[in-house]
């Protein structure tokens, strides 16, 4: 598996972002991993950094339930921004609503909605799906 240049994770749960974390090091999938604690964060940032010029993340792993701004607000105003590259986004939540799976679809960035609680086992297999699309 080719690693994954950059991955963020958007989430407000330490003990989520740590297990995916320790999973993808231990799976060694990715060169670097950024972190942000609600949508508004990660958009803020993440517009700076396209702004900048700088690399920004292959993958976005977004929890839905989250202060400030959730899940659908950063995918609503993430989603009108233009990249020179894809940006896959793998939607990690604790619901398991079929309207959330929908909803999720109308997103072209969303590559998947994934049911926590995360496994190593199962990261790394969504993610390997997505190293299709970066070779």
């Amino acid at each position: 598996m080719k690693k994954i240049k950059k991955i963020c994770i958007v989430d407000d749960d330490p003990i989520h972002i740590y297990v995916a974390k320790n999973s993808i090091k231990k799976a060694e999938i990715s060169e670097e991993i950024i972190e942000f604690e609600n949508g508004k964060e990660a958009y803020d940032k993440l517009v700076e950094m396209h702004e900048k010029g700088d690399s920004y993340p292959d993958v976005i792993l977004l929890d839905l339930n989250m202060p400030i701004w959730d899940g659908w607000d950063f995918l609503d105003e993430f989603s009108k921004l233009t990249f020179n590259h894809k940006i896959a986004v793998l939607i990690t939540t604790s619901s398991n609503d079929p309207a959330d799976q929908r909803r999720a679809k109308k997103y072209s960035m969303v590559n998947n909605l994934i049911v926590k609680p995360i496994t190593m086992n199962k990261l790394v297999k969504e993610l390997e799906k997505l190293d299709q699309s970066f070779q």
